[in-house]
């Protein structure tokens, strides 16, 4: 159900990603961050895990190991396979991937502006613990949640 993403798979998780996104340009007048990420250094420098059905990449989750929690980067499901469940895979598996590098926390961040989203991660154990302004508007939400243990 999920292989971890090569370099082959960057035009992949490049359109995925931008198609996962899309649907916020109108609500915020502009490509959201992920939309405009080097997707080559992306694959090679971060963990991501693709999501399949069959052969079609359904979705994707981008991590980064720090030393104390893992930062979810990107989380994306394609805009034809929204709204059944994917979202949940993803995070399970991103939390699956913090408990193998012995980490107890799993961080992510989404623009205030996409209250969904925030919905969306409250529902499922993440706490808000900070939020920054952007430099081309508006605001981040940082989020965080702890693992219980195994």
């Amino acid at each position: 159900m999920f292989r971890r993403a090569t370099l082959a798979d960057v035009t992949t998780v490049r359109n995925l990603t931008r198609l996962a996104y899309a649907k916020w340009v109108p609500l915020i007048g502009r490509e959201p961050l992920p939309m405009t990420a080097d997707f080559e250094r992306a694959v090679t420098e971060h963990i991501i895990d693709l999501l399949m059905t069959g052969t079609d990449v359904v979705g994707l989750v981008e991590v980064i190991p720090h030393e104390q929690y893992l930062l979810i980067e990107n989380l994306a499901v394609g805009p034809n396979h929204q709204g059944k469940g994917l979202g949940d895979l993803l995070l399970k598996r991103a939390e699956a991937v913090a408990r193998s590098l012995n980490l107890d926390e799993v961080r992510l961040y989404t623009n205030a502006a996409f209250a969904s989203n925030i919905v969306f991660y409250a529902k499922r154990g993440f706490s808000e613990f900070a939020r920054e302004p952007m430099a081309t508007g508006g605001s981040i939400v940082h989020m965080k949640k702890l693992l219980p243990n195994p």
